[in-house]
């Protein structure tokens, strides 16, 4: 089975380059010998890491051999992730969620079917998007998400004619293997009480927010000895976030940051290996579930309260824009005192999202063939 994967690949976020894994480690283990295509911003870095053929993403660059690739598919991917919002400008064939429905009309005209897969649906917000995503997200042919709300929202956007499944985000289905390149490069001594903090920018409330994340930060260094680790899932805009609030903490020497150039499973590993996580990004926070690690969430966006419902913390968590540094504190206080009892309590919602994970791919089989 020929398959070409579209999504936001080759751009260096480590929640995106996750999923990409992910989807390309279920489709070997499941399909019969897939040949995959992924079309990335950084084609030949993708090539070698994911043992794929790989074209350039952008319009500017290899658009014949797009054309090609997707003459030659029997399916084109669209996903997973957050692909289908206008978060940022839309304006008539610019932005994000143009790109990708043209993606999709471009793989209906080459003859390819189309499954959106394991998506996080918008929000959808202007005229223009509502518009292009009744006109040309109709045109796929199966569609799975990862939430009740995604499906929901979809079809409140006009979105009704493919068959929609929920399942939850392929990354619970991600394929980790042993290794401890992240923790080496810290130093450490082994008796440090690691959390993985995991920031992001996020313009509206970002200092505010940092003011409160240092806070708390200091606080928890004070009161249970812990080293808070920075973990950048998008270098450089969160390692910026990281300094900006070590530049607010009075306990900044007991931190640590880790680098940009780790891959996604070396970010899991890292994870797994900390007390507890403390995030916006929904992947950090995903990976420590998938770790049985306690995880408090700040949620910018309704795919990360969707998630923390899932996994049980969003009693333990928090939206972006209303908590109190004393609450925040409280919770994480209560997640580092009562981990076992969180992991009894997390470990069956985990489970379930990764075998609904693992459904993307059966799903596309019964669809779709590739046995």
């Amino acid at each position: 089975m020929k398959i070409v994967l579209s999504g936001f690949y080759g751009l260096g976020n480590t929640g995106d380059e996750a999923i990409l894994k992910a989807i390309v480690d279920n489709l070997r283990s499941e399909l019969n010998d897939p040949e995959i295509t992924v079309f990335s911003l950084s084609p030949d870095q993708t090539a070698k890491e994911h043992g794929v053929k790989s074209v350039y993403r952008g319009w500017r660059l290899q658009n014949k051999e797009k054309v090609k690739a997707l003459r030659d598919a029997d399916l084109l991917i669209s996903g997973g992730g957050g692909l289908l919002q206008d978060t940022y400008p839309t304006k008539f064939l610019f932005g994000p969620l143009p790109y990708y429905l043209l993606i999709v009309f471009l793989a209906k005209l080459c003859g390819a079917k189309v499954m959106f897969f394991s998506q996080g649906i918008g929000p959808v917000t202007s005229t223009w998007g509502k518009i292009l995503m009744k006109v040309f997200a109709n045109m796929a042919d199966f569609v799975t998400v990862r939430d009740q709300y995604s499906k929901e929202y979809l079809h409140s956007l006009g979105v009704k004619r493919p068959e929609t499944v929920v399942t939850a985000d392929i990354v619970f289905a991600f394929q980790g293997t042993e290794d401890t390149t992240a923790y080496d490069s810290l130093d450490l001594t082994g008796n440090e009480k690691l959390i993985a903090v995991a920031p992001r920018p996020w313009f509206e409330h970002e200092d505010e927010y940092i003011a409160k994340m240092a806070w708390v930060l200091d606080h928890l260094i004070e009161q249970r000895n812990v080293t808070p680790v920075f973990v950048p899932m998008e270098p450089p805009y969160d390692t910026n976030v990281s300094i900006k609030i070590q530049a607010k903490m009075n306990h900044a020497q007991s931190t640590k940051l880790l680098g940009e150039n780790f891959t996604p499973n070396q970010f899991y590993n890292f994870i797994g290996q900390t007390e507890m996580t403390l995030a916006l990004r929904l992947h950090a926070l995903i990976f420590a579930a998938l770790s049985n690690v306690p995880h408090i969430g700040l949620s910018y966006d309704r795919k990360v309260e969707s998630f923390l419902k899932r996994s049980g913390m969003w009693k333990h968590s928090f939206p972006l824009e209303n908590f109190s540094k004393e609450d925040l504190l409280g919770q994480a206080l209560y997640a580092l005192d009562s981990k076992s009892e969180l992991q009894d309590m997390m470990k069956p919602n985990v489970d379930v999202l990764r075998q609904e994970a693992k459904r993307n791919v059966t799903l596309l089989q019964e669809k779709f063939g590739g046995n």
